[in-house]
Formats: structure tokens, C-alpha cells, sequence
């Protein structure tokens, strides 16, 4: 299953590739879908299986208010179906979070009634994406 809800959170079966070391093999995670969140974020056992390189430190302000100082690594490949996003990742919690941006990138709707996570039905061979 591509989308599923627990509890009234949704979450989405992805892939994450390192695009820059083809030998190594994607993983498939089940990743926490947030649309509050803006980016995706990764365990670092996930950013170490990847061999992600970190390109800098970012300041992060987490749900409780406090702010953090995390890797941010990339590039990532991320895929939902047949779906490709390319993104820089935040290091941090114990499992993929998946926020706004790639799945805008990835033209991905969430269907409330459903809670899951599918392609655009208005778009469903190929993602569109809106440039003004």
C-alpha cells in the first residue's frame, strides 16, 4: 500500500536514493506525511546507509517551540510511485517525515476522506506544477 493512515496520521510507502552513487541500493520506508512540515526529514542511520554527504548546518525550530542546529545532507532522491523529487534532507527523529515541498514537487495530493497519499488525479501520468 502507497498511503496509509494510523491513528489519523497518514503515511506513505517511498523510496530514498543517494543520486550521486548509483551502486548504492534505494531504500523503501514508510514515511510520516506532513504538510506543515516544509521538507523532508531523515534518521541518520538513513543518511549513513545513503552516504549522504552534509553540506551544512541548519537551524530548526521543532513542535515544542525549541530550536535545534541538524545536518542538512543531499542530494536525495525521493520517489512515490511514478514519481521523482530531488531535495536536500534534515537530519533528525527516529523516522522519514515528508513534508510540503517534495510532495508539491512530486504533484502528490492528500485524499482526507481516504487519508492516504496518491499522484494528482488531474495529472496522473506526469506531475504539473504551476510556474508564474
Amino acid at each position: 500500500m502507497f498511503g496509509e493512515a494510523v491513528m489519523g496520521l497518514i503515511y506513505a510507502e517511498i523510496r530514498l536514493a543517494n543520486p550521486k552513487n548509483s551502486a548504492l541500493k534505494p531504500l523503501a520506508v514508510k514515511a510520516l506525511v506532513d504538510t506543515g512540515a516544509v521538507t523532508i526529514c531523515i534518521p541518520r542511520r538513513i543518511a549513513s546507509k545513503l552516504q549522504l554527504a552534509e553540506i551544512e548546518k541548519r537551524r530548526i525550530r521543532t513542535a515544542d517551540g525549541k530550536l535545534h542546529s541538524v545536518p542538512y545532507v543531499g542530494p536525495v532522491q525521493v520517489n512515490f510511485k511514478n514519481r521523482t523529487s530531488f531535495t536536500g534532507a534534515l537530519v533528525l527523529g527516529r523516522f522519514v517525515l515528508m513534508g510540503a515541498v517534495p510532495m508539491e514537487d512530486m504533484d502528490l495530493v492528500l485524499s482526507p476522506s481516504g487519508q492516504t497519499v496518491t499522484v494528482n488525479p488531474k495529472s496522473p501520468d506526469i506531475p504539473e506544477a504551476i510556474v508564474m
